[in-house]
This record gives structure tokens, C-alpha cells and sequence, in this order.
């Protein structure tokens, strides 16, 4: 029964059997990541359209239900730029009447989240993520990161600017706008930048972000510059988050569903993806189950929905930052989430002077990184259709929105799926002389071929979308042969599934090729597809001493039939001679 819990409760396992030899870099990675997420909160609830405070809610209660949960020691959850993004583009198309009815919808929109990602673990769909494809996802990320940063220039600049998901709005309004820039917002953010990009070379777990926040504060304080029109964060209410829920409006729920959808998404694939490239340096200490991840999330996420925070996921630099600092186990995270705890409790106060710009720094530095060139150089060199699958992701994001960026690129990645499932790869095999091993003529020199004999390899499933094209290049393969062929001999050994169209397909194949005098074998054909051809009876149509072991087997049970052949044609030649 402890098992049973254990495997879908995480924390019972671990905890028990926790070492104290862990509990320095636990602390330590838990206190790094812990000083990183109070910036980093408030500066990604301001991109989802939230007060700052928000942003903190956000990484107390579900931090520590993912630290119940789930089953990786490293993984840093809350908020994050992408969703924070998501978040504000769903909502933004309900109009909000006021600042109550948007929390509202950030806290259904977060609930909403909970139970698709809890649902989709409870029923094993892990794998659902991968739909969405590498290419697709850099596409994807690097044009939202591009849109973040921009979100954030109307702090930066100190201007208007609209609440657009569309790259070329923001940047137009920003052209017409150069003129009303204000300076001094625009320097106390290339401070703040300077801060996170150089902070670093004092020390790897150098506090960044808090040093920029502590240095906004400090400036603006002394020298009175929010009174020259610098735009700072005001009053930040102190004290726990308050119980909170979701609405159940029908209309709601209809309007958000979509986003709600994405977020599910694109929020399990970034954190499953960080989870798993942490997860190789630590693979002799735990599993990662990407089902029990989902359900991970999941509760998170009804956290977020039930104390005032929005959707959350984890998060790429504060779990390598975690990794890094020595987290051993999700002892971290309570660390963690205790540090924003006190800090709600006692320190809100400090931020009253905090400038908008500073958090709008930490933002942009922040998804600077996200920007994956390198991953487009090495496509258009190496893989040209998912080159143009990330642009097209990249462009239709960048220029149409969030929404349909990842509806693009999903649809994308479907048909890229069914695109390359419809042509499984096929070889003409010969004999390596002196063996019984075949390889594909075209690969390798110097195979023995026979000209009355065609021996082929199908590599990939034999179903309803791709039989059109296996016959196609078989047909092209025979009449390339002419009417020398006698045989074909299909290899079945990279055929994992057959199904009622394929059935049927190779039934139709083989009708139409006996009549013309073209024999047909299989050799190497695996149980499960053997079953298929045993209900549908076509060894008894083709013949069981048809199907052999192996291609070896095959070539020779093909040379025994010429070989008796020929003494059959030759037998009424020496019956005549010697009567």
C-alpha cells in the first residue's frame, strides 16, 4: 500500500529516505532560486497583465504542491515569461471589465490548466507532448520571446503602447512614438541590464536579478525619481495569499479553452523538456515520469487557481540555476517557496519604490535567451523541412499571434507526421558475397543481385496511408526489372504493424503479380504481423511454404525452384533422345 502511494506521491518516497548529506545543497539551491523568483514573479505577472503580487502568489502554494508531486528533484516551478504571455493574450479576448473580473479570469484560466494537465496524467498521455516538435517549439519560442521583450518596451521607453500579440503592431507604435521616449526610464533600464548581464562575472549564483531590483530601489529612493515621471510599482499588499476560485461561466470557459489548451501544451513540453535534460546528470538517483509530471503540474496549477496566483510550469534558467546550486531533491523547492513566504509576510514593503523599468529589464535579458538562432543555422545545413517548419512557426507566430503561431505549428508537425509515415523508406536488397547478409544496392558496392529476382525491404508499418506508395515504387521497381523477374521476396523484418487496408493491399498485390507470372515470398515477418496475415488468410492464398526465416532462406528456396524448373523443361528433350 506505501508503494502504491509512494508512486503517485512522490515526497513519500524521497523524504524517508533523504540524506543528510544532501541538506547543504538543498539549502543552498533552494535559498539561489528562492532570492531569483521574488524578482522574477514580478516582473512575469506584469506580462500576464497582473499586479506584481500576483506573481509571488504564484510561487508559494504551488511550489509546494509540485514538491509534493513530482517526480523530478530539480525542476524550479511558477511563473514563466511564455505563459505569462499566454495568459494575457487569452484573457485580453474576453475584455475584462476591471482589474477584478481579469484576476478572476487569470485564476479560471490557471484552474482550467489544472485539470487538463491532471486529467491528461491520470490517463497517461504524457505522450501527447510530442506532437509538437523540436523545431516547431524553437520556432514558436523564439518568436513569443521577441514578442515578450517588446510587450516590455512601454516600460523601458516610458510610453503607450498597445496590447498587441502582433510583432509588427508593437513595433509601428513604437516608431510613431520615438519622439515622446522618456529618458529617464530608458536609462534606469539599460542600468538594470547591465546589472544582469555583468553581475555574473563576479560569481555563477550571483543574485542578478535581486541586485538590479536592489539597485532600481535604491537609486529611485535617494534621488527621487519617480517624482520626475519614472514609473515605479507603488504599494505591494503584505501578508498570505487569500483562499480564491475560478468562475464556472459557461462563456468563460468556451473563450479560454483554446488558450487554456496551449498553455497545457507548450507549459508540460518546456518543463518536461528541462526536466529531462537535468534529469541525465542525476539518472542512478530517480525516475522521471512525464505522467506523474503532468499530474505534478496539475496541482500546481490548482494552487495558482485557489490563492491568487496564474498559470504556472517550470521554468528553464531557475532550474538549471537549482541544478547547479546542489538541489538534490524538491527539499529545495520548499526552501524555496518558505523564502517568498517571509518575504510576503515581512518585506513587501521594500518594493514600494521598485521601477517598472527594472522589472522590465530582468524581463528582457531574461527571454533574450530564448532566441534560438543557433538551432535555425543548424537546420537549414542539416534538415531543410524542419528549417522551414520552425520559420513557419517563427513567421505566423511573430506576425499573427500566439494562438495561431501554435496552431500553425502544431498542424505543421502533424503533417510533417503523416507526411513521413506515408512514405516509409524502401531498399532493394543483395547478398554481401561469401555471406548470408543483405544490404541496400544503393549503399553499399559490389552485391549479388539476381535479374529474375526482387528482394525489398519495407521499413515502417504497412497501413492505410501509405500502401498507395509502397505499390508505386514496387511497380517502378518491376518494370525497371522487365520480364525477366520471377520472384519478389518481400523482407518483413522492419514491418511492426500490418492492418485490414494493408491486408487487403498485399492480397491485391499478390493477385495482380501471379498473373503475370511473378511469383511472391516474405521472409522475416514478425509475430504480430503474422497474426494480421493469419486472419485474413493469406498464407493459405500465398502459400505456406512462402513465408521463410530469413532472406538467405529465401534466395535458396528460390535457386531449388529454378533448379527444378529447368530439369523439368529439359525431361521430354531426353525422353525423345532415349525413347
Amino acid at each position: 500500500m506505501a508503494s502504491f502511494f509512494s508512486r503517485y506521491i512522490p515526497i513519500l518516497e524521497w523524504l524517508p529516505a533523504y540524506r543528510k548529506s544532501n541538506l547543504g545543497g538543498d539549502l543552498t539551491a533552494g535559498l539561489t532560486v528562492g532570492v531569483m523568483l521574488i524578482p522574477q514573479g514580478m516582473a512575469y505577472a506584469m506580462i500576464a497583465g497582473l499586479e506584481p503580487i500576483h506573481g509571488l502568489y504564484a510561487v508559494t502554494v504551488p511550489l509546494l504542491l509540485y514538491a509534493i508531486f513530482g517526480s523530478s528533484r530539480q525542476l524550479a516551478v511558477g511563473p514563466v515569461a511564455m505563459v505569462s504571455l499566454l495568459t494575457a493574450a487569452g484573457i485580453a479576448s474576453l475584455e475584462p471589465e476591471s482589474g477584478e473580473q481579469y484576476l478572476l479570469y487569470a485564476l479560471t484560466l490557471a484552474f482550467m490548466v489544472g485539470v487538463l494537465q491532471f486529467g491528461m496524467g491520470l490517463l497517461r498521455l504524457g505522450f501527447v507532448v510530442n506532437f509538437l516538435s523540436h523545431p516547431v517549439i524553437s520556432g514558436f519560442t523564439s518568436a513569443a520571446a521577441i514578442i515578450i521583450g517588446l510587450s516590455q518596451f512601454k516600460h523601458l521607453l516610458g510610453i503607450p503602447l498597445p496590447q498587441s500579440e502582433k510583432a509588427q503592431e508593437v513595433v509601428y507604435a513604437i516608431i510613431q512614438q520615438a519622439g515622446d521616449i522618456h529618458l529617464l526610464s530608458l536609462a534606469v533600464g539599460v542600468g538594470a541590464m547591465l546589472i544582469l548581464l555583468f553581475s555574473k562575472r563576479i560569481h555563477p549564483y550571483f543574485p542578478a536579478a535581486l541586485a538590479a531590483v536592489v539597485f532600481g530601489i535604491l537609486l529611485t529612493w535617494l534621488l527621487g525619481l519617480h517624482e520626475d515621471g519614472l514609473r515605479i510599482v507603488g504599494s505591494v499588499p503584505g501578508g498570505l495569499p487569500e483562499l480564491s476560485s475560478p468562475t464556472f461561466e459557461v462563456e468563460a470557459w468556451r473563450q479560454l479553452l483554446p488558450i487554456a489548451l496551449t498553455i497545457s501544451l507548450v507549459g508540460f513540453a518546456e518543463s518536461y523538456a528541462v526536466a529531462k535534460a537535468v534529469h541525465r546528470r542525476h539518472k542512478d538517483e530517480y525516475q522521471l515520469d512525464a505522467n506523474q509530471e503532468l499530474v505534478a503540474l496539475g496541482m500546481a496549477n490548482f494552487g495558482a487557481a485557489f490563492f491568487q496566483g496564474y498559470p504556472v510550469t517550470g521554468g528553464f534558467s531557475r532550474t538549471a540555476v537549482n541544478d547547479k546550486a546542489g538541489a538534490r531533491s524538491n527539499l529545495a523547492s520548499l526552501v524555496s517557496a518558505t523564502l517568498i513566504v517571509l518575504t510576503l509576510l515581512f518585506l513587501t514593503a521594500l518594493f514600494f519604490y521598485l521601477p517598472n523599468a527594472v522589472l522590465a529589464a530582468i524581463v528582457v535579458v531574461a527571454v533574450a535567451g530564448l532566441i534560438d538562432v543557433k538551432e535555425a543555422k543548424i537546420l537549414w545545413k542539416r534538415d531543410r523541412s524542419d528549417f522551414f517548419m520552425l520559420l513557419a512557426t517563427f513567421v505566423s507566430t511573430l506576425s499573427l499571434g500566439i494562438e495561431v503561431g501554435i496552431l500553425t505549428g502544431l498542424v505543421l508537425s502533424l503533417v510533417m507526421v503523416i507526411f513521413r509515415a506515408s512514405r516509409p523508406h524502401m531498399a532493394i536488397l543483395g547478398r554481401v558475397p561469401g555471406t548470408s547478409t543483405f544490404r541496400n544496392v544503393k549503399r553499399f558496392e559490389g552485391l549479388e543481385t539476381n535479374d529474375d529476382l526482387l528482394l525489398v525491404r519495407i521499413d515502417g508499418p504497412i497501413y492505410f496511408a501509405n500502401v498507395d506508395y509502397i505499390k508505386a515504387k514496387l511497380d517502378k521497381w518491376v518494370a525497371r526489372k522487365g520480364p525477366s523477374l520471377r520472384m519478389i521476396v518481400i523482407n518483413m523484418e522492419s514491418v511492426p504493424r500490418l492492418d485490414s487496408t494493408g491486408a487487403h493491399a498485399i492480397f491485391d498485390w499478390l493477385s495482380s503479380w501471379r498473373a503475370v507470372g511473378i511469383d511472391v515470398c516474405m521472409s522475416s515477418v514478425k509475430g504480430p504481423v503474422r497474426d494480421v496475415l493469419q486472419r485474413w488468410q493469406l498464407p493459405k492464398a500465398m502459400g505456406e511454404d512462402h513465408f521463410f526465416l530469413d532472406d538467405d532462406t529465401a534466395l535458396a528456396a528460390f535457386h531449388d525452384r529454378l533448379d527444378k524448373e529447368r530439369s523439368e523443361r529439359l525431361q521430354p528433350y531426353t525422353t525423345q533422345v532415349n525413347p
